[in-house]
């Protein structure tokens, strides 16, 4: 096997132990065997040759799409190809001004939405940061010559390099141990894990042996960090053959279909079965009634135009491109890809990992307990004074993360009071640390100061079985409440010269327990509280203990039901549809893998929910991938931020506040452009239809319908600089085109009727047919009507409270105000006989004023019912069923 594996090279991972290898762990021999290496190190030829070979050691990186290519790619959005589909259409037929203005709105549209993202792309590539950027490596100048430790750059090491890591030093690559003394690892970016994970150098040949999914003891991984001791280590892989790595594979930059392209499409074919069957249907409709033929084939191009948001694109892009820049100036958040801002506000779940995101990685003392499991503070002190002397004399650069908790938590000043003599260092084995220490003034004799694992301390104690058995149920009973427990012994021994070892740990008076629990994130509680605001479901999926992540959920005042905690093992017998019902009723999943997480997020998705995945380790990769949202902080893993929708500034749930909320502002715009302009467009394109069979003329000309539409979308690009009342921020904004297509039928009547009153106006009250005004005056009275109720329900249907206390007209009010005097002031002026239209006499007003206030009646009464409906099924759907379109 060594042969086949050196044959291959490094990327023949399995045996150096990576994970997921299904074989025995290969002894330290087999593996420099297979590297053609020794604990000499290479010699600078060897290694050269291999650089040549295998290349350098850094990540893949992505490819960025040029900005040519992100245009072409923004040519595929479903409504652009609407607009262009029109474009042509119009071309065809020869109507050039409607055919020019279209293509105009398709070519901006495609731009703006090219430059956000080639933006966004700019901004994540500067955010990626080198893993490590020096490595002490052994090498040596030929065959005979010693070997010697040098600095070299990461890029330089090579499969087979000899490596020294200490303490704070970052892995620069996947290895193998050959030495260690009471070396661990932060490896959460890999399993999770929050606290240290102990590495041996140690042969074992045992299938399985490991520390779960982060491959066996005997390995270290990049991305990962020495937490304490020091090791010699041998380079099994670099570069794309890494663990940290994996996510360049196939598939990796492989797009998601997103809530937002999901609802982009289901509207966009709702658009193009409309504008499909106006055309043939105004053109039949006056052939058999009117007995008119082609010439009606313009008007009815201008009615299908009429139904189609040309401005969708615009806005859109420019709603979710000003949002996404707001984010990054204001609050460091970058989007990665526009329509992701939409998602992130349309998300109702989000999942996170406890570590880094809840919780600091780092612990606090929680308390003290004695032998009788009261408080004592006695004990704290002891427990100090151990990490105080083990830091000074055994020259450690730092405590570690549970010596330094315990030092924060004690006086400074009275663990000086003594004087350390000796150390007995912590090592994994033992699993405890010893100091001794000299109290001035005690002459003839040291304190030995014990502290570490429940079960190791205990068994050096001096004490009966059932003393210890209950003294084992305390120290249960605190780490199933999920705090960290360490447990403190003393003893005195004769003052002496002669070295202390572990075998002088014996007869040891037991004097209590120290509990930690994790530090909570300085902003995490208050976040929480926002995103329960937002209607924002957290799912916490961790690596941790169950115990732990409660504690942490409790401490957060986190709600977590009787059934609200599971260990994710419990999810490996369920079917897909019994975890799509299991995972909405939890709340924590504990003990989870990568393949866990993503499991779990494609539940949550095929339940109808919107989901957001905040990760920054490889072992969240999957996870980021399959939510419709990936969220990863700047400082994560390097192919977990490059497989992210949103980049944050920091692993902070303040800044995914942020971001929800700028994405609901944006989507809510989105949503009520869409809402008031096709449900205006529909009702015009019912009394057109209506008008065109009942009247002896086109009931409007081309022209006019054109610079009709133009008018409305140019008053309705108001809605990028909008600021919607702060109650629109409740929900997820959804583009649901189901409750899209009820809500523009419902009021597209209700518009329709409007238009209809109008014309029993226009024809009984003011001019009776057979006048030769009588198309100039109907189509000037429609248009300024027309204008004005698009105007009105600008006002009237906006996303949030109608009525705001104390707000001053916005970017909306004033673009109504300007669409309400143009088709006032249009007809009579001097423009308005080359388009056909001219001045209405002063009665039309006063009739069209009662007309419009009727009609205002009807919409907030039509709003106000579909309100309470909207509410009732929120209230009995939960967040993610509410029927916002």
């Amino acid at each position: 096997m060594a042969e086949t594996t050196a044959a291959s090279g490094p990327s023949g991972q399995d045996a150096a132990g990576r994970p997921g290898s299904g074989r025995s762990v290969p002894t330290v021999l087999e593996v420099l065997r297979s590297l053609d290496s020794g604990p000499r190190g290479l010699t600078e030829a060897e290694a050269g040759q291999r650089l040549a070979r295998w290349g350098e050691n850094t990540l893949p990186q992505r490819r960025e799409p040029s900005w040519p290519r992100l245009l072409v790619r923004s040519l595929r959005d479903p409504f652009t190809a609407v607009l262009a589909c029109l474009g042509l259409v119009s071309a065809a037929v020869f109507a050039w001004g409607t055919a020019t203005v279209i293509l105009l709105l398709v070519v901006v549209s495609c731009v703006l939405r090219a430059s956000g993202e080639h933006r966004a792309d700019r901004s994540t590539a500067a955010l990626r940061e080198l893993v490590a950027t020096t490595a002490t490596v052994l090498r040596r100048a030929d065959q005979d010559a010693p070997p010697t430790a040098r600095e070299i750059p990461v890029d330089e090491l090579v499969p087979g390099d000899v490596v020294r890591l200490g303490p704070g030093d970052l892995v620069p690559a996947d290895v193998r141990l050959l030495r260690s003394s009471g070396l661990t690892v932060h490896q959460s970016a890999l399993t999770g894990e929050s606290a240290p994970v102990p590495k041996r150098a140690a042969d074992d040949r045992a299938p399985g042996t490991g520390t779960g999914g982060s491959g066996p003891s005997q390995s270290c991984f990049q991305g990962s960090s020495v937490a304490s001791g020091s090791a010699t280590a041998v380079v099994t892989a670099t570069g794309a053959r890494t663990l940290l790595a994996a996510g360049h594979g196939p598939g990796a930059d492989r797009p998601r279909d997103s809530a937002f392209d999901r609802s982009v499409h289901g509207v966009s074919w709702i658009l193009i079965r409309f504008m499909l069957l106006t055309p043939p249907l105004v053109l039949m409709s006056n052939a058999a009634l009117r007995g008119r033929g082609l010439e009606t084939l313009p008007f009815a191009v201008a009615v299908a135009v009429g139904l189609t948001p040309e401005t969708l694109p615009v806005l859109v892009t420019t709603c979710l491109a000003r949002g996404a820049a707001l984010l990054a100036r204001a609050h460091g958040v970058i989007v990665k890809r526009l329509p992701a801002l939409h998602d992130i506000g349309a998300v109702d779940v989000l999942c996170v990992d406890k570590t880094g995101t809840l919780t600091q990685d780092r612990p606090l003392v929680a308390g003290a307990l004695g032998p009788d499991g009261r408080d004592d503070p006695e004990v704290l002190h002891w427990a100090a004074v151990n990490a105080w002397w083990t830091l000074q004399l055994a020259e450690l650069p730092e405590p570690d993360a549970l010596d330094e908790a315990l030092l924060d938590a004690a006086d400074e000043d009275a663990l000086t009071a003594y004087e350390g003599t000796a150390v007995v260092p912590f090592d994994p084995v033992r699993r405890l640390a010893t100091a001794v220490i000299r109290t001035p003034g005690r002459l003839g004799g040291h304190t030995l100061v014990v502290k570490g694992d429940v079960e190791a301390v205990l068994d050096r104690c001096r004490l009966d079985g059932d003393e210890r058995e209950r003294l084992r149920v305390l120290a249960a009973g605190a780490a199933a409440d999920g705090l960290r427990v360490l447990a403190v012994a003393t003893a005195e021994r004769p003052a002496r010269t002669r070295e202390y070892t572990p075998a002088d740990e014996r007869g040891l008076a037991f004097r209590g327990l120290v509990t930690l629990r994790d530090a909570l994130a300085p902003t995490a509680a208050d976040a929480l509280a926002v995103l329960a605001g937002q209607g924002v479901t957290v799912k916490i999926l961790t690596g941790d203990h169950p115990g732990t992540a409660a504690r942490a959920c409790r401490d957060l005042g986190v709600p977590v039901g009787e059934n609200g905690l599971l260990t994710a093992d419990r999810l490996d017998g369920v079917s897909d549809a019994e975890l799509s019902a299991l995972v909405s009723r939890t709340t924590v999943f504990a003990r989870c893998t990568p393949a866990h997480k993503a499991r779990i997020t494609e539940a949550l998705r095929a339940a109808g929910h919107t989901v957001g995945f905040l990760g920054d380790g490889v072992n969240d990769l999957p996870a980021v991938r399959a939510a419709d949202v990936g969220i990863a902080p700047r400082g994560a893993a390097d192919v977990t931020r490059e497989a992210a929708d949103v980049v944050l500034a920091e692993k902070d749930l303040t800044a995914v506040a942020h971001a929800i909320a700028a994405g609901r502002y944006a989507g809510g715009n989105i949503a009520t452009y869409l809402r008031i302009t096709l449900s205006s467009n529909l009702g015009n394109v019912i009394a057109m239809l209506s008008a065109g069979l009942l009247l002896p003329f086109l009931p409007m000309l081309p022209a006019q319908v054109l610079i009709q539409n133009l008018c409305f979308d140019a008053a309705q690009l108001a809605y990028v600089h909008d600021r919607p009342h702060p109650s629109a921020l409740d929900r997820p904004t959804v583009l649901r085109p189901r409750e899209l297509l009820r809500f523009i039928t419902g009021f597209g009547l209700l518009n329709a009727v409007a238009d209809l009153a109008t014309f029993g106006v226009l024809a009984f009250a003011l001019h009776g047919p057979g006048t030769g005004d009588d198309q100039a005056i109907f189509h000037s009275g429609w248009f300024t009507e027309n204008l004005l109720t698009q105007a009105l329900v600008m006002l009237l249907l906006r996303e949030g409270r109608l009525w705001a206390q104390g707000r001053k007209p916005g970017s909306v009010a004033w673009a109504a105000a300007a669409l309400a005097a143009v088709g006032l002031l249009l007809p009579p002026s001097p423009l308005g006989p080359q388009l056909g239209l001219t001045a209405l006499s002063p009665a039309y007003y006063l009739l069209l004023t009662a007309v419009l206030a009727l009609y205002a009646v009807a919409v907030l009464a039509a709003r106000a019912r579909y309100e309470r409906r909207r509410a009732q099924k929120a209230g009995g759907g939960g967040s993610h069923s509410s029927p916002r379109p």
